[in-house]
């Protein structure tokens, strides 16, 4: 199978960082490419696996009809150019320009919704825009994958295609051999994992840990632009002692392997990568209930609460602060909860059953009419007259 993968942007994100699992996941039994708008963290990770790259410079996440309509054409002119037996877009933008392009040229496509434009933080314009055309695509998609039971439900509440389409493949990742300890009793390590921006309430962390009077350390990963504005609350806060901000990272799992208790207090989510990666490590999580967040985690591995509960927050930290015997129960809990649930091999193996029976359904609606003429091109697949591909 001939899979080109497709999203906007090539930064550091839980999106692209999915994509490129994947791409390393299926290229020893798969032939692979990526497509994107810019070069980046994702591009040069694909480069390096020595996966196709190609750059569609029209492709941009702000709307711009203009550009948007160039981005259609490079991406039907890229898919006649590679032949894919099937697209998987991920990301709003990339989703609808390669959903118009599939239905073009007769391609099988799939879309993976990490968020979606109606989701909780958008803005009113996106939402009001982005809906209808999310309902189009939709008709376009063999096949939507959510992250997320949450995002699958709220796709449905918003008529975004129907039931058969929708199916719920978790995030998955790869397993490592680093594994935190947090039971023992040293000052505790709080790792928080997330771009500084207005989805991921940091400041909020920052007033739950503010009158916390047990011993602990707060370290902060990321970077974005709320970063400096962090920095100087915490400063303003008399925690300067107790708060590291680190910037971009990428030895993650040597970080979650150092660390005692995994939180993330955010507005908004799909399906964090970062809970996973916790998990995996072996830490107790405090998170918010927001996305899904709580198809991770659950009571017996950590605490699940109300998005901005301030005091709830502070009460699932201390409770994990005071308790080093509770941290390394609560995190042998989420280790084993990975391993059975969402590791990259699961992922892999429901992404590739979404992969055939999208090909598979495509292949059927596809049979041509008696005395149809095929044109078949070489190398590639055999084509009706419609354009729509007949095998794959």
């Amino acid at each position: 199978m001939r899979i080109l993968y497709i999203i906007t942007r090539a930064e550091m994100g839980g999106g692209q960082t999915h994509v490129l699992d994947l791409l390393r996941g299926f290229s020893h039994t798969c032939t692979v490419e990526l497509a994107t708008g810019e070069t980046g963290f994702l591009t040069d990770a694909t480069q390096k696996l020595g996966i196709p790259v190609h750059i569609m410079p029209h492709l941009v996440q702000p709307i711009s009809p203009l550009d948007d309509l160039r981005a259609l054409g490079e991406t039907v002119a890229l898919l006649r150019k590679t032949r894919p037996s099937l697209i998987h877009a991920h990301t709003s933008k990339a989703g609808m320009i390669a959903r118009a392009a599939a239905r073009i040229t007769g391609t099988p496509c799939v879309f993976t919704a990490h968020t979606w434009c109606f989701a909780e933080g958008t803005s009113w314009k996106w939402k009001m825009v982005g809906t209808p055309l999310e309902r189009l695509a939709a008709r376009w998609s063999a096949s939507v994958i959510n992250v997320s039971n949450a995002n699958r439900e709220l796709a449905l509440k918003q008529s975004v295609g129907d039931v058969a389409k929708h199916v719920t493949v978790h995030n998955g990742i790869a397993d490592s051999p680093l594994r935190a300890a947090p039971g023992i009793r040293t000052v505790p390590r709080i790792l928080m994992l997330a771009r500084f921006a207005p989805q991921k309430a940091q400041s909020l962390l920052l007033d739950a840990v503010h009158d916390i009077a047990l011993p602990f350390e707060l370290v902060f990963v990321g970077d974005g632009p709320q970063r400096a504005q962090m920095e100087a609350k915490a400063e303003a806060l008399g925690l300067s002692g107790k708060v590291k901000f680190l910037g971009q990272r990428m030895d993650i799992s040597e970080l979650m392997a150092g660390s005692h208790i995994f939180a993330l207090f955010t507005h908004w989510e799909g399906f964090p990568i970062s809970i996973l990666e916790a998990m995996r490590a072996g830490l107790p999580s405090v998170v918010s209930n927001v996305g899904g967040n709580s198809e991770a985690i659950d009571a017996s591995c950590g605490d699940v609460i109300a998005p901005g509960d301030v005091a709830g927050f502070r009460q699932g930290l201390l409770r994990l602060l005071a308790d080093p015997a509770l941290r390394a129960k609560l995190g042998a809990a989420a280790r084993r909860r990975y391993q059975a649930e969402f590791t990259q091999e699961i992922m892999l193996k429901k992404t590739m059953e979404v992969y055939s029976a999208a090909v598979g359904i495509k292949v059927r609606k596809a049979a041509p009419s008696p005395g149809t003429k095929i044109l078949t091109i070489p190398g590639g697949s055999s084509y009706s007259k419609s354009g729509l591909p007949t095998d794959s």
